[in-house]
């Protein structure tokens, strides 16, 4: 497992485990608690969810998953922007650690930016801190002129990343976000990185996963892995998706399979809205 460093030097695994659209219904939430203890004992053991996925259930499923094991996981979950005054985000979080089962989050993110000055966001964020209910917080949908805002607001230059929208089919931040961010030493969490299944098809990406013998999944998850400073958090919830994402571990894209994949997807020549699922 590739290791990618936190501000401060904590390391996450690279590989992690999403959970968006999980525990949505009831009779798929053993398997895909069965799912997320499978990608922790393969070592995918940074786990993201929000209060949001499922209104509560996805974090339900994730207790359950990590109930004899919250010590191996590096657990993410997230404050909704309308929850994210001083004091709603205190209670968001603590009804979040109920519904996980445990004492404390590991690194709490604000979802997009919303209605709450970010000053009351930071505010509940460090009381947070200081009762030992969160370890690290950061943000997430937020674009370049968001980021330089938060960074001059007293306290922000501690947010350790920032989780964004980057797949194949989805590179704008790599204009601009993924620079400032590196700069910074400041790692981006990757969602959807698959675009939610909808990359299989296309004809480079066939291509290239015939010359390694995978999927062509496979190959678009390698394809963000071999992005320096970049946390990729895929959902599986069977079994043998978590395992063909793991595998995705094990590809090493050659200088070809680069220059096919960006004559099929290319890098932005100019400055995009950040895009948003």
């Amino acid at each position: 497992m590739r290791m990618v460093a936190l501000p401060g030097g904590e390391s996450v695994p690279a590989l992690g485990l999403g959970t968006w659209h999980m525990g949505e219904r009831g009779s798929d939430r053993a398997a895909e608690a069965d799912a997320l203890r499978c990608g922790i004992d393969l070592g995918m053991t940074l786990i993201d969810t929000a209060e949001m996925y499922a209104t509560g259930g996805a974090e339900e499923v994730v207790g359950a998953a990590i109930r004899d094991r919250r010590d191996k996981v590096f657990l993410v979950s997230k404050v909704l922007p309308f929850n994210a005054s001083r004091n709603g985000t205190v209670e968001a979080c603590e009804a979040s650690l109920a519904r996980l089962g445990v004492e404390v989050i590991d690194l709490y993110l604000l979802h997009w930016p919303g209605p709450s000055p970010l000053e009351e966001t930071l505010a509940g964020f460090e009381d947070l801190q200081r009762d030992g209910k969160i370890r690290h917080w950061g943000v997430s949908n937020f674009d370049t002129s968001e980021m330089k805002s938060l960074a001059i607001e007293p306290g922000g230059s501690a947010c350790v990343t920032n989780q964004v929208l980057y797949n194949l089919a989805r590179r704008g931040i790599e204009f601009d976000l993924l620079p400032w961010c590196a700069a910074r030493s400041m790692p981006v969490m990757a969602y959807s990185p698959l675009e939610q299944g909808r990359l299989s098809g296309n004809m480079a990406l066939a291509e290239v996963a015939g010359r390694h013998g995978v999927t062509e999944l496979q190959i678009a998850l390698a394809w963000v892995l071999d992005r320096d400073g970049v946390i990729v958090i895929p959902k599986a919830g069977r079994l043998d998706h978590v395992r063909q994402n793991h595998a995705a571990l094990g590809i090493r894209l050659t200088a070809e399979d680069r220059a096919a994949l960006d004559h099929a997807f290319p890098p932005p020549s100019v400055k995009r809205p950040l895009e948003i699922l």
